[in-house]
């Protein structure tokens, strides 16, 4: 019984291999946060915070990041590491970018943490997708970003967010696993069992 419980304590903990994976994953999200801004742009003129409808990409790490490692601690390190990406690119946000990717990469994990770390399917990435959203709500609050807004404004806009992470920074991200799984790639970081795939096959 020892023995059993110390292998699931060394499965669960997080190797070198890990980080690394986590990591290097970030850095590639991490430059694809810095050139959405300018998707992000194209979507304002259409409507009232029409650039909300993608927004959720910006939390596309955390989530896919804890369906490809499945481990504690991943989605909050992985969204830290890529706001630090953004932040060596020169963003606008700056230093800000921190506390941002620390409220939303634990806002994210807070999720797959309540459910033990053992459902990986597309609800519950979507679920962490729109919790990472409303972690953004708190730090604008925090910053004073939507002090001039009215009720119907804010509800709005963080309305189109959280619509928007659960589909880009869940679904999206729960389809990318998918794919990745498909490929055989996630050997190299987890044995892939027939349960896995079917968790992948339903919500």
């Amino acid at each position: 019984m020892m023995n059993n419980a110390l292998s699931t304590e060394k499965r669960r903990g997080l190797r070198l291999s890990d980080l690394l994976v986590t990591i290097l994953l970030s850095l590639v999200i991490g430059v694809v946060y810095h050139f959405w801004s300018s998707v992000y742009d194209l979507f304002k003129p259409l409507f009232f915070q029409a650039d909300e409808l993608v927004y959720g990409v910006w939390f596309l790490a955390p989530t896919l990041a804890m369906l490809l490692i499945r481990k504690p601690g991943v989605a909050i390190l992985a969204e830290v590491a890529a706001a630090h990406v953004e932040i060596m690119f020169g963003s606008e946000w700056g230093i800000q970018l921190v506390l941002y990717s620390v409220v939303q990469g634990l806002a994210a994990e807070l999720i797959f943490a309540l459910l033990r770390y053992r459902s990986f399917r597309l609800g519950t990435a979507a679920f962490a997708g729109a919790a990472a959203a409303l972690g953004s709500l708190l730090v604008d609050v925090y910053y004073g970003y939507v002090t001039d807004y009215t009720l119907w404004m804010m509800l709005f806009k963080y309305a189109l967010r959280i619509i928007s992470s659960a589909v880009l920074a869940g679904y999206l991200a729960f389809a990318l696993a998918k794919a990745l799984e498909a490929t055989g790639v996630t050997q190299l970081l987890r044995p892939v069992t027939k349960r896995d795939y079917e968790a992948l096959d339903h919500d």
